[in-house]
């Protein structure tokens, strides 16, 4: 119903309702393939609403709640473009009067600004959620090449984190701190930060890759800017007991995809190195974990306790698998989705996705495109950083969109191949 001031104007909406229905998309950009994704979605929604109005069920209440966004939305995207249509007509009729027309003008400037957001919030509501996003993370940084300006520069990236989390208060922890042996203290070989907030993962998973600083190193006589490179990979942290998680991430589950079989990781006591004391020489306090399936080896010697490293190894190994199978079946969408529509592909952690220039105090992020010239702000854990990374949340969810949108167009064209049999 179309409200502009204390006027009702009820006869139009009937009226324009099957050119609604045929022109709906046409102000907002968006593809007419989301929109019938969108009200599937909905559809579904409100088959899952009433079927829990007749008795409750926990996975039924659970899925219409990841529909509730959708279909929240996909209501006010639709009002909105209702409204602009309705509107659009009442200012073609030249029986509008002045007083009305005015107020059906600013109405429908109104709508026309908030539409591009309810597009963008809808196209997002329509992307599954990652399987990981509610979990804490661990950050984990390693040295490229570069040599010692590789490490010097991933002990500032640790930094950097623990700054970043520490300012939106997300409860950051070393995990484990390895340096390289030498006079300085800085030159990182290893290091594991735990943030073990809620959605963590889902905060922190734009850093995965490849992260590559230029700059000229103290230790360089002629001014010769250097190049290295950074590895950094988000791995989803899971609490102690998995018992009470969902059966799809319940580790203690043999069953679940995440579940790691005791028999087939090695586990290996070492004393721990680095520097001098008592502790190092006498006590074999260190632990080395390896998965022999994947071959994937944890080692750890953090802490004094040898049940306090055997636990944190555990963690670190439980969330390196986890990742690993989520990327296999990340990867197995990625080559479906090539198969059919060709050229689809994704970043990943062996990527170059940003550069750090210092003599341009320059960052710059290779997915999203985005360049901030306040290099400084960027490592100390600023509002620089969280631009980045929101700019790169938004490349994602584009690129994911488009995905959508082409698996979905391919199997439009598939159905048509096959009625024309």
């Amino acid at each position: 119903m179309l409200r502009c001031g204390r006027f009702i104007w009820q006869p139009l909406r009937s009226s324009l309702q099957p050119f609604l229905q045929r022109t709906l998309h046409t102000e907002s950009g968006l593809s007419p393939v989301l929109l019938t994704r969108a009200r599937l979605l909905a559809a579904e929604h409100a088959k899952l609403s009433d079927r829990l109005a007749d008795s409750f069920d926990a996975l039924v209440a659970k899925r219409a709640g990841e529909l509730a966004p959708v279909t929240f939305i996909l209501n006010e995207w639709d009002n909105a473009n209702e409204s602009i249509l309705e509107l659009k007509s009442l200012l073609e009729d030249s029986e509008t009067d002045a007083e009305l027309r005015s107020l059906a003008t600013e109405d429908l400037d109104s709508s026309r600004e908030a539409l591009p957001s309810l597009s963008d919030r809808l196209k997002k509501s329509l992307i599954p959620r990652h399987p990981f996003a509610d979990l804490p993370c661990l950050v984990e940084i390693r040295p490229g090449a570069g040599g010692d300006e590789a490490g010097l520069f991933a002990y500032e990236m640790m930094r950097m984190y623990m700054a970043f989390c520490s300012r939106r208060g997300l409860r950051p922890a070393i995990l484990k701190q390895d340096v390289e042996d030498g006079p300085s203290e800085d030159r990182l070989s290893e290091a594991v930060i735990e943030v073990e907030a809620d959605g963590a993962y889902d905060l922190m998973r734009t850093e995965s890759g490849v992260h590559r600083v230029q700059r000229v190193p103290a230790t360089e006589t002629k001014g010769r800017t250097h190049t290295s490179a950074v590895s950094v990979m988000v791995l989803p942290s899971f609490p102690e007991s998995g018992s009470a998680m969902d059966h799809a991430l319940n580790f203690e589950d043999p069953t679940s995809d995440y579940f790691i079989d005791p028999q087939e990781v090695r586990v290996e006591k070492m004393r721990a190195g680095g520097a001098g004391g008592q502790h190092v020489n006498k006590t074999e306090s260190a632990i080395r974990l390896t998965h022999v399936p994947t071959n994937t080896v944890v080692s750890m010697q953090d802490e004094r306790s040898q049940q306090a490293n055997r636990r944190k190894a555990w963690q670190v190994l439980r969330a390196k698998i986890a990742e690993a199978r989520q990327e296999a079946r990340e990867q197995e969408l990625v080559q479906l989705r090539r198969g059919a529509m060709g050229g689809v592909a994704r970043m990943g952690r062996g990527d170059k996705i940003r550069t750090y220039n210092f003599g341009q105090s320059r960052c710059t992020d290779h997915r999203s495109g985005v360049t901030l010239h306040n290099l400084d702000d960027v490592l100390e854990g600023g509002d620089g950083l969280e631009t980045v990374m929101e700019s790169v949340r938004t490349w994602m969810a584009d690129r994911e969109v488009e995905a959508m949108v082409a698996e979905d167009l391919a199997k439009e064209e598939e159905k048509k191949k096959q009625l024309k049999k």
